[in-house]
């Protein structure tokens, strides 16, 4: 793959489009079934968000290296700063593979692109999304300088994953709360928005933490699952994937199951009660709520999975199910959309959920 460099014929804003498409095909979703402005806006904030996340999670970078290049991404970010991005991308492009790098080392790449995309919004939409990429950013900074001297980060306590779900995805939640409060709302509306939205982004990444376990320790060498709940099993951090201690992890693994069903709740709430202007749509959140409920299910049924090479996922025809069932029911029904996807693949049941 080419590096991708913005020709005159194409703006920074499709060029963001564009490398959704390659970074994230669960978020992309999300963003095609926005509308504008929103769209635009959560397609960049996405990516200013997937930036950091390439850095830390990027085991062929030394810790120390990965900590300078997030505090000069943080600095960018700053409000009236004179670090520029060219700056960081400078400093990021020795590490971007020569050859065939990731579509998350291209958009590194490919970062003053997603800042002038970010450049042409209006002020108070800079103001509502520059805040949480920097606590993002500084959260992912902290987690990589405490674990500088192991081979990759090692959660060692429930409270420390809380933490760290919070830093990489809670603050999503507030990047796209804070978008949807431009929107003029009650108080109490953007109180109750703020503290799901918070739920939400935990919901995802603890999904995805259950789902990745093998991928995280074998390709990243990152263990999420907790020190302390591994050991009460007897399972060391570093034997996360060994098949003879599979019941006891499973076990661990089924705690973390237990901890993002409580977020079910609120996270649906968000999305009952988010208001619909500014391009907003009940379907861009219901997908990949929905996807996390058919992700927790096939997780209960098969929690081995989690810590071998065979990947833990909705098929891709429950996927455009779930699109299409979303897209013709409207949110009163999520309550039935969200049992119906836990007990079974949703292609097995009838169309009765349209009407």
């Amino acid at each position: 793959m080419t590096h991708h460099h913005t020709g005159p014929s194409e703006s920074p804003l499709a060029y963001c489009h564009e490398a959704v498409q390659g970074v994230s095909r669960t978020f992309a979703l999300t963003i095609d079934a926005l509308d504008s402005p929103l769209a635009d806006q959560i397609c960049v904030g996405y990516l200013l968000c997937r930036i950091p996340d390439t850095v830390e999670d990027a085991n062929h970078v030394p810790a120390a290296t990965q900590q300078d290049l997030l505090a000069t991404y943080r600095e960018v970010l700053q409000p009236g700063s004179s670090t520029s991005i060219e700056s960081f991308t400078r400093q990021a492009r020795e590490w971007i593979p020569a050859q065939n790098p990731s579509p998350d080392w291209e958009l590194v790449g490919n970062a003053p692109t997603v800042m002038a995309a970010f450049e042409q919004f209006d002020r108070p939409t800079r103001e509502a999304m520059l805040p949480p990429v920097r606590e993002m950013t500084t959260g992912m900074a902290r987690f990589v300088e405490r674990y500088a001297d192991e081979p990759g980060i090692r959660i060692q306590t429930g409270t420390e994953l809380r933490s760290y779900c919070h830093y990489v995805a809670g603050t999503v939640g507030t990047l796209i709360t804070n978008l949807l409060a431009e929107q003029s709302l009650s108080e109490a509306r953007e109180t109750a928005l703020r503290h799901n939205g918070e739920h939400f982004g935990r919901l995802l990444q603890l999904v995805n933490i259950a789902k990745d376990v093998h991928d995280d320790y074998v390709a990243e060498n990152n263990v999420y699952l907790p020190a302390e709940w591994l050991a009460a099993e007897g399972v060391p951090q570093d034997r996360v994937v060994d098949d003879d201690l599979r019941s006891e992890a499973v076990a661990v693994l089924s705690r973390t199951l237990d901890r993002a069903r409580q977020h079910l709740d609120p996270a649906q709430s968000y999305i009952e009660e988010m208001p619909l202007g500014g391009g907003n749509t009940v379907v861009a959140w219901t997908v990949p709520y929905l996807l996390a409920v058919g992700t927790l299910r096939e997780l209960r049924a098969n929690p081995g999975a989690a810590f071998t090479e065979e990947a833990v996922k909705v098929s891709r025809k429950e996927v455009r199910t779930i699109v299409s069932a979303v897209s013709a029911t409207d949110r009163q029904r999520l309550d039935l959309l969200r049992e119906t996807v836990a007990a079974s693949p949703l292609e097995a049941v009838p169309q009765r959920l349209s009407h």
